[in-house]
């Protein structure tokens, strides 16, 4: 399979981040044509809204059981090997010693045993949205640091092992995946810049395998369409600093105006991409709106250093009615700002 390439113009490229408005009538009729027809729409919605690099909005992740999560943490953790689905009653109390994990009432699954590939197989995923993207594409996966923590361990016995330990099983999945672009998903070290230097190593464990464009995407949590992580950038700038990524897609419409400040201090090694859709709220953006966040974003980073303008994170908490009508903003926002 013929994998095409980013665009190298305009200056500045839009994208989504991954997650698309749930489907009627796929949920309605599930099946595996069905999963490829709607994919297949929601990838062509965001290129005729004019998007340079669209994501397949993880359709195939949706799990009607887990709503607030869009199933992204119960995709990957009922596939690896050495994780087991089922979650009983004194797993639920074990998990709950976790503060740091409240806003979860059990764990996502319970890790028994090596964590292995199992039967996750992230190639077939993204083959099947390649097969219908008609250029390039972004494949999106959820990072290691993040998947641990929703975990209950009962056998590795510390959170560092097994973060390294999905690290390498997902490492083994990117190496040829058939994509413009692989995104890794972080939500959680945002609220959690203590744990940066573990979260760094795994998400550069799996950044070193990708052949493709290197992303990583951090917002401070999106559970039910909330924020439940707090915090700033600035903490987090020497971790940006670290990955081995070519661009960062940064939550920063719901955030405040300080945030860019911090941002300055990230290396022109890295591409900075900067959320001007907020995905909390119905309200959508103008295109003015849209442009003067842009234009204050590179005013305060400087020329050359906004390089991706996106939505803060998924889609999938909003009806597609205004998820679609945010995407056509954004790129109506970039071309105000660029002059197009």
């Amino acid at each position: 399979m013929t994998t095409p390439s980013l665009p190298t113009s305009p200056e500045i490229l839009t994208t989504t981040v991954g997650s698309y408005s749930p489907i009627d009538w796929l949920a309605a009729l599930p099946s595996e044509q069905a999963v490829l027809d709607a994919t297949s729409v929601v990838i062509n919605t965001q290129k005729r809204a004019g998007i340079d690099l669209p994501t397949d909005g993880e359709l195939y992740r949706y799990d009607p059981s887990h709503p607030d999560t869009n199933g992204m943490i119960e995709y990957f953790v009922s596939r690896l090997g050495g994780i087991r689905s089922e979650v009983g009653r004194s797993d639920g109390t074990a998990f709950r010693a976790k503060q740091e994990m409240s806003f979860r009432r059990k764990p996502a699954a319970v890790v028994e045993g090596p964590i292995t590939e199992g039967v996750l197989d992230l190639y077939e995923a993204c083959s099947r949205s390649a097969s219908v993207a008609g250029g390039p594409l972004k494949f999106t996966l959820t990072s290691p640091f993040m998947l641990a923590r929703t975990l209950l361990d009962n056998h590795y016995g510390n959170l560092d092992d097994l973060t390294l330990a999905i690290a390498d099983a997902l490492a083994e999945q990117v190496a040829d995946l058939p994509c413009a672009c692989v995104q890794v998903d972080e939500a959680n070290v945002p609220g959690a810049p203590d744990k940066a230097p573990l979260a760094q190593a795994a998400i550069n464990r799996i950044l070193d395998k990708v052949t493709a464009q290197k992303a990583v995407h951090f917002c401070f949590g999106n559970y039910g369409g909330q924020t439940i992580q707090s915090g700033a950038w600035k903490p987090l700038v020497d971790f940006l600093n670290g990955l081995h990524t070519d661009h960062v897609v940064l939550e920063l419409a719901h955030r405040p105006d300080s945030d860019l400040d911090a941002l300055k201090e990230v290396g022109e090694h890295i591409a900075i991409g900067i959320g001007v859709i907020d995905i909390k709220v119905n309200h959508v953006e103008t295109a003015d709106e849209v442009a003067s966040r842009i234009d204050k974003a590179v005013q305060a980073l400087g020329p050359g250093r906004v390089k991706w303008v996106h939505p803060d994170c998924g889609f999938w908490m909003l009806k597609r009615s205004v998820a679609d009508r945010k995407i056509e903003a954004l790129v109506a926002g970039r071309d105000k700002f660029l002059g197009r």
